[in-house]
């Protein structure tokens, strides 16, 4: 049965994230039905990692095996289908043995911070005043503590769902243009809830004129209350997924 990539895009603001879950709402289940309503016959979606409750999707990856006589004309009909808040962008026959999570080699995310009130970034930032010049250099060194390969048990909130808790960082900074400020992070892989948790902590440490050993000792202690609080998920974006 041949294997298709799928690139999309959604907004996560009406959502449980994007694994399906029961009795609850996800970008996963969504398409997974109506590519099940287009083709009669089951399939198995496999999304290139999860996102939170409430986080956006700028380039998600996802496969599934099946037969598709028109990808032109089955793209167009499931973008009918779904809602205007899911967007599938590309397909494309991939190899039978390509797997959009496990090949995936990093995954990156961007975080959009606004200093107005503004009806069109209310959905897709955090209002965040005050975060001027000198605050986002700062942010830009303490960053540094983050790259590289690190224990990050301070920065998820559910320990227990996966033993392994090391991640590489490849690259991490911060952007400031007027009234917009932007976050972005790329690694090999990304635990629940850790890259919100990072920005608040690194907030924080800006906020309270903490230096590098405030991390040292963070990734050291291994507890997810030593870091600062989490910022809000609607700001958050995966941005995109190298293979």
């Amino acid at each position: 049965m041949p294997n298709y990539k799928l690139e999309i895009q959604y907004s996560g603001k009406n959502y449980s994230g994007w694994q399906i879950q029961e009795n609850a709402p996800t970008i996963q289940s969504e398409i997974k039905k109506n590519i099940e309503k287009i083709l009669s016959t089951s399939i198995n979606l496999i999304g290139s990692g999860r996102t939170d409750a409430g986080v956006h999707a700028l380039g998600q990856v996802a496969n599934f095996h099946a037969l598709i006589n028109d990808e032109v004309k089955f793209l167009y009909s499931l973008n009918s289908l779904l809602p205007n808040d899911i967007s599938v962008n590309y397909i494309e026959k991939v190899s039978d043995d390509f797997n959009s999570r496990f090949d995936a080699k990093s995954r990156s995310y961007i975080y959009l911070f606004n200093e107005i009130k503004s009806p069109f970034y209310f959905d897709f930032s955090y209002r965040l005043s005050g975060l001027n010049y000198e605050q986002i250099e700062k942010l830009k060194e303490l960053s540094k503590n983050f790259l590289g390969t690190h224990d990050f048990s301070s920065f998820t909130k559910h320990q227990e769902e996966v033993e392994n808790k090391i991640c590489e960082v490849k690259n991490i900074g911060w952007r400031k243009n007027k009234n917009l400020s932007i976050f972005y992070i790329e690694g090999n892989r990304f635990l629940h809830g850790m890259v919100r948790a990072i920005i608040g902590t690194l907030l924080l440490s800006v906020k309270e004129n903490l230096n590098d050993e405030y991390f040292y000792d963070l990734f050291n202690a291994k507890d997810r209350t030593k870091a600062g609080m989490s910022v809000p998920a609607k700001g958050l974006f995966l941005y995109k997924v190298k293979y």
